[in-house]
């Protein structure tokens, strides 16, 4: 038995026939899992038999204070981050500035890690990465868990971004997108909340996966 309880050992255990699936001690049980067992009558229980304890989300973000925002960049991102920024402040957004300082060469990573690291503490609400093309510094981002970064080089991609897959972090282009354009879609994606309802259940699925590689949960499941 793997030490974490997916959806997918959920649905394995009731194409079994199984009516109770037994949870080891310190396992990590998804969202998923924990509601698609309880949709379908399937009981959750110790390993002595006895009622499984409710799990804490092991993807969860502490809860931040609204309208944070971390903001970072490499050099190249560095000669629009202070107007992101004070764009950012003019929409009523609080601001923490991870750097760089200038535009002397250093490695996106490092910001971008700077940056996803403060939403994973709970310190932000959300976060803002440039670079010159905004996609290896939604890598970095979406290494760390319980942040969800995209790419959006225009509104569209920043309205979906939010209202959908729930990101909470954004990574723009200084190279590919002017500097009035990258403030139209900050703006969205600042403006817009996560829809829910049917996006919700896409979106446990994607903190399902990532949930498969955390630290204990014993490898893919």
């Amino acid at each position: 038995m793997p030490r974490l309880v997916s959806e997918r050992t959920v649905l394995d255990a009731l194409a079994a026939g199984q009516s109770t699936l037994a949870v080891p001690e310190g396992a990590l049980v998804t969202a998923l899992a924990r509601d698609t067992a309880r949709d379908r009558g399937l009981h959750l229980v110790t390993e002595a038999g006895g009622p499984a304890a409710t799990p804490t989300e092991p993807t969860a973000l502490p809860s931040a204070p609204v309208k944070t925002l971390a903001i970072g960049c490499d050099h190249a991102g560095f000669d629009i981050k202070e107007a992101l920024a004070e764009h950012a402040k003019s929409l009523g957004w609080t601001i923490t500035d991870v750097g760089t300082t200038s535009t002397d060469s250093v490695d996106y990573p490092d910001f971008a890690y700077a940056v996803a690291r403060l939403v994973h503490l709970g310190r932000v609400a959300a976060g803002l990465m440039i670079d010159g093309v905004g996609v290896g510094s939604a890598m970095v981002c979406n290494k760390v868990p319980g942040v969800r970064a995209a790419l959006c080089p225009n509104t569209f991609a920043a309205f979906n971004a939010r209202a959908h897959n729930d990101a909470n972090v954004i990574t723009l282009g200084s190279r590919t997108m002017g500097v009035e354009v990258c403030k139209r879609v900050l703006a969205e994606f600042l403006a817009t909340d996560f829809e829910g309802g049917r996006h919700a259940r896409r979106v446990d699925k994607i903190k399902d996966v990532e949930a498969r590689f955390l630290p204990g949960a014993g490898g893919v499941a």
